[in-house]
């Protein structure tokens, strides 16, 4: 035997190892509308740039009679490559070898993969596809979790760490997701749950399919726990290609900047976009496309919450985090989701130096019982934590209304926001002018021969002295009343003078968010 024999020999083994658990396997797995391990990275990353990692990793459990599987790569792929010609690093899970199921030596690879991501500066991305916790190694496959949850949390913040299920996802192995940035799903093929219909139907009695009780949907509008879904794994995979445009390889760099073709940015429309009267609906979309670079808004969240709009876009080919109230819902108040919702992205937008413009019009916290049962002191809250924690860039732009304690959470200068624009019909006060007078000239109205004409008076009486952008902007809380149609060009100048903004703020361990 010669050096070309070893290397034939060598080629046979990467080719077994390549073909996962066979053939039949493989069509199973196409048969359920589901890509193997290794098509879904070559979906993923630049054509011909994966370079996989530890591909000869073997079990090392000899009980159950798994001392006469091999499986080849113990169910996971790892490796690195590139997207859109930046470096990431990722693992994705083979569901042909022992169902995707983790043990030991998966877990390892997994663990070594995202320690060279964090080492290196770059993304780590999770393609996951597993029947959970892998029975025959017993605890020690509920360590190799514990080994992925705590290089998940220690480098949260440090790389953008994304999520992707695209199969079943149970048991403890849904916490790696759920402390990533970003969870992607697929409609009909990937479920998250932490005990499975068959379980909740011993224990409570109750019926459900695996997908009505965590699919796609779900997650995605009830339960706010994903961030994206699509139709099939490649819409998904697609979707991850452009969410990291927006991103910065890690915390200590900033996200490219994109050529754009230079163009007016007076926008005329934007003065027809908001209905001056203050109770008409509309859709802060629309002004989202008067005001960032056209076609560059990318939503995140889109079906849960949505009284608020949060999600990423590009001003002058730079990415910036959009915080939005959304009148069309809830006349945009805020609630126990919404602010969930709303806090999350303000610190991730924070962790990786995106910054932050937020649209307001808001009519204050949603009132209510079971809001007040729910906790909405404390997830409101977070907002007012996020907001003031964060150091970059911070712009709040009030489009009609601002009141209450929602007008103070929502990026207020009081709580460090760098620039705050008013358009000249804003309403700034403790509440709308129509409650206020209510209570302020109750007597009046009521003793009036008018009521009701009394009251409108009081009404524009207290709107024109108190509620006005001007009363706010003579106190230093507003920098500038401006012309709607210069939204853009004035917060393309804000941008540029913070490009370089740096703040300072106490030593500390951590805060401690009321989570």
């Amino acid at each position: 035997m010669d050096i070309y024999d070893k290397i034939n020999e060598l080629y046979d083994k990467k080719r077994e190892i390549e073909l996962g658990g066979g053939d039949e396997r493989i069509a199973k797995q196409h048969e359920k509308g589901k890509l193997t391990a290794r098509e879904r990275i070559n979906l993923l990353l630049d054509e011909g740039t994966f370079v996989e990692l530890n591909p000869f990793v073997i079990h090392r459990t000899r009980d159950f009679g798994m001392d006469k599987q091999k499986g080849p790569g113990d169910g996971v792929v790892t490796g690195y490559g590139k997207i859109d010609g930046r470096p990431v690093y990722l693992f994705s899970q083979d569901f042909t070898v022992f169902g995707g199921a983790l043990g030991e030596m998966h877990a390892m690879k997994i663990a070594n993969v995202m320690d060279l991501a964090a080492k290196n500066g770059a993304p780590f991305i999770g393609l996951n596809d597993s029947g959970g916790a892998r029975i025959q190694e017993g605890v020690v496959s509920l360590d190799g979790y514990g080994e992925i949850f705590y290089r998940n949390a220690i480098y949260s913040g440090v790389i953008p760490q994304i999520s992707v299920i695209l199969g079943p996802c149970a048991g403890g192995a849904v916490y790696s997701p759920a402390i990533t940035d970003f969870v992607f799903m697929t409609d009909e093929t990937s479920q998250m749950f932490i005990t499975g219909p068959k379980v909740i139907e011993t224990v409570t009695g109750e019926k459900i399919s695996s997908e009505d009780l965590g699919g796609s949907k779900v997650h995605n509008s009830i339960s706010g726990n994903a961030h994206f879904r699509g139709k099939d794994e490649k819409t998904v995979l697609g979707q991850v290609r452009h969410l990291l445009s927006y991103l910065p390889q890690n915390n200590n760099e900033k996200t490219p900047i994109l050529d754009v073709d230079s163009d007016e940015d007076y926008r005329n429309d934007l003065a027809d976009v908001v209905p001056f009267e203050t109770i008409r609906p509309y859709d802060v979309r629309k002004v989202i496309e008067q005001v960032v670079d056209e076609g560059s808004f990318f939503e995140v969240q889109s079906e849960f919450a949505k009284n608020a709009v949060v999600g990423f876009a590009r001003m002058k080919g730079e990415s910036v985090g959009l915080i939005c109230n959304q009148p069309k819902v809830m006349a945009g108040g805020l609630d126990i989701n919404s602010s969930d919702k709303i806090a999350r992205f303000i610190r991730t937008c924070d962790s990786f130096n995106i910054p932050l413009i937020t649209f307001e019009d808001v009519t204050g916290f949603f009132p209510g019982v079971k809001q007040e049962h729910g906790g909405i002191i404390r997830h409101g809250a977070k907002i007012l934590y996020a907001y003031s924690e964060a150091t970059v860039p911070k712009i709040t732009v009030i489009l009609r209304k601002a009141f209450g304690g929602a007008y103070v959470a929502l990026n207020s200068k009081a709580i460090g926001a760098d620039v705050v624009y008013a358009w000249p019909n804003a309403e700034i006060a403790v509440m709308g002018a129509e409650g206020a007078a209510n209570i302020i000239f109750a007597r009046e109205i009521a003793n009036s021969d008018h009521p009701e004409s009394t009251r409108a008076e009081k009404i524009e009486e207290y709107r024109t002295k108190f509620a006005n952008p001007y009363v706010a902007a003579s106190h230093g809380m507003v920098d500038d009343v401006i012309d709607p149609r210069d939204t853009r060009i004035k917060l393309l100048q804000a941008l540029e003078m913070m490009r370089n903004k740096q703040e300072v703020r106490p030593t500390k361990k951590h805060g401690n968010i009321p989570l």
